[in-house]
């Protein structure tokens, strides 16, 4: 008995993954904005150092991104171009990878932005270093959601009806 218009017989719920909606980066990014803003203000307040960032935090990320990007050009080449296939857990692993990569990213992104920014008006070569690096950081965070993102989208495969991803 076939419960759909087009004639084809029904088949239990499968499930399917939709993709990653802008709205979960751009308000986990504005979150962890908030947060990585109130951070500098609340440990000084608590008598502490400030927190610092320095260049191996931001070589890292960019370095995270930079294998999404190499994973998700590969993947999508795989895919698009040479219409190939990859085996199911393959694409799964590389699907969760890239939604949890761009929570990661954008709370990265969020982060290191608010924490540059609460450097913003504050004289000296110490405040511009922490500025550069955190903004640097706050960078390849927007950087490792694009990327992310790339490697979600990289993942769509045909269904029957519409374009899921894997």
């Amino acid at each position: 008995m076939s419960d759909r218009p087009s004639g084809r017989p029904s088949r239990p719920d499968r499930g399917s993954i939709r993709p990653t909606t802008p709205a979960v980066p751009v308000l986990t990014a504005c979150a962890s904005l908030v947060l990585g803003w109130l951070l500098r203000p609340l440990a000084l307040y608590a008598g502490h150092d400030a927190p610092r960032v320095g260049w191996l935090q931001v070589a890292v990320i960019a370095f995270l991104a930079l294998v999404l990007a190499g994973t998700a050009w590969v993947t999508w080449r795989e895919l698009q171009v040479q219409r190939g296939w990859l085996e199911p857990h393959h694409a799964v692993n590389r699907l969760l990878i890239a939604k949890s990569c761009v929570v990661v990213g954008a709370i990265l992104a969020g982060g290191y932005t608010g924490s540059a920014l609460s450097w913003l008006g504050i004289e000296g070569e110490a405040a511009l270093g922490h500025l550069l690096r955190a903004g640097s950081a706050g960078v390849a965070g927007v950087t490792c959601v694009a990327a992310a993102i790339w490697l979600e989208r990289a993942c769509r495969v045909r269904g029957d009806d519409e374009a899921d991803l894997a």
